[in-house]
């Protein structure tokens, strides 16, 4: 395995949990990719603040299967969307999907019955089509073809597409995001809830599936970036900046997309793999964190925002017992990239002071830029399949063939899917 983020993480998890002795190689000091943590001022803090949801079946399988209990690391709330003032959409648990998401539209705060009723047609049409589109096309072109109603995209539409594909409307892919819904709405009303983290990623993912790899005979190996992978007679060979050679029968290359063509450059039967890897663009994520006096506390754990740089903003004392911390998410490409980290986290000051007349001036603010965020997931994207042209050869990643975006789920399917088809060539070997 070459990359140690949720992918590479997910894949050899489960080749050690079918009895493989993987070994993973990760270029920082750190596991976890862009799920980890980061000290500070001596608190561990997120490189970002992440929501899961209920749906993300294989990530909570994996997360269970390393001795992670999600009830206590993470907490699950329904499907909710408040903006002080502005809306509010609570999806009631004790209705079965999708009656819990018209009934919380159908009570939604900040819509009128007109507005209403056209997110739930809308709805309605999605679940009649199987949420397939014939052809995928911008979701801005979607909603617009829908008749959706400016201010439920702004309040709605737009909230959950920047959450799940981090990506602007106008660029997005609709049927990426129609899989999401699909995924969420439309299975177990269980599967919409939102799991927020109450400690830090590399406390809840990379630490516990890291243990459970080197406790079921794997290896890992930290610093240890690759300079180069080459195919000989019987495999491939892996050399470190160190200048140690190995040799593998199998590779999965877990790493970002465009560090691909690098690891690629002396496989020419991948040259096509390696060119569409450095089409991919990208959008970042922004996190504001600003430390306010303990005993500063919003009413709920994650509130909405409007009309501010920030889409949401996470209070960490509710979560994680970092009290009076808040987290600002702001999320793809905007004009809050044109401002310097000061200036951006003294806009957030103002904002949050604005929806929050009660609160103090901050003790200090810590801006964490991810710039390279996620992969742009805009519509029609081509995106690479995790078996290769080289037999032994996969691509795992949250940006490789799939229904998801670049989301924690998606990184974990991808690395899960490669390690099956390693298992299967083994079974179908030892059958021979």
């Amino acid at each position: 395995m070459i990359g140690g983020g949720c992918a590479g993480l997910a894949a050899a998890t489960r080749l050690a949990e079918q009895g493989m002795s993987p070994t993973l190689f990760e270029a920082s000091s750190q596991l976890g990719g862009r799920a980890r943590a980061v000290s500070w001022k001596g608190l561990q803090l997120d490189n970002g603040q992440h929501i899961l949801l209920g749906a993300y079946g294989e990530t909570l399988c994996l997360l269970s299967l390393a001795g992670i209990k999600p009830g206590h690391s993470l907490l699950r709330l329904p499907l909710q969307i408040n903006v002080p003032g502005r809306f509010e959409l609570i999806a009631p648990k004790y209705l079965p999907a999708p009656l819990h998401i018209l009934a919380g539209l159908i009570r939604a705060k900040g819509l009128s019955l007109k507005e209403r009723m056209a997110a739930l047609r809308f709805i309605l049409w999605m679940r009649l089509n199987h949420f397939t589109l014939s052809a995928d096309e911008t979701l801005t072109s979607l909603l617009t073809r829908k008749a959706q109603p400016a201010n439920v995209i702004k309040l709605l539409w737009e909230p959950l597409c920047l959450a799940a594909l981090n990506t602007p409307l106008d660029s997005a892919s609709a049927q990426v995001f129609l899989n999401v819904l699909r995924d969420s709405f439309a299975q177990s009303s269980a599967d919409s809830d939102m799991l927020l983290p109450r400690h830090d990623l590399s406390t809840i993912i990379a630490e516990p599936l890291a243990a459970y790899i080197l406790a079921q005979g794997g290896n890992i190996a930290l610093n240890a970036p690759i300079s180069r992978l080459a195919r000989t007679s019987n495999g491939f060979e892996i050399e470190t900046a160190d200048g140690k050679i190995t040799q593998f029968d199998q590779v999965i290359v877990a790493t970002s997309p465009f560090r691909v063509a690098e690891l690629l450059a002396e496989l020419p039967e991948l040259k096509d793999i390696a060119a569409l890897c450095t089409q991919f663009s990208y959008q970042p994520i922004y996190t504001i964190y600003l430390q306010y006096p303990e005993n500063v506390e919003l009413n709920a754990p994650m509130v909405g925002l409007t009309d501010s740089h920030g889409q949401w903003v996470f209070d960490r004392g509710r979560l994680c017992g970092q009290h009076g911390l808040l987290a600002v998410i702001v999320s793809a490409e905007g004009a809050h990239q044109k401002l310097t980290q000061e200036a951006l986290a003294i806009a957030i000051r103002k904002e949050l002071s604005h929806v929050f007349p009660h609160l103090p001036e901050p003790l200090w603010h810590k801006v964490i830029a991810e710039k390279r965020a996620t992969f742009a997931c805009i519509a029609k994207l081509k995106r690479p399949r995790q078996e290769t042209a080289l037999p032994g050869l996969y691509l795992a990643g949250d940006y490789t063939a799939g229904d998801y975006p670049a989301t924690i789920e998606g990184a974990v399917r991808s690395g899960v899917q490669c390690a099956n088809l390693i298992l299967s060539h083994t079974n179908t070997q030892v059958a021979k």
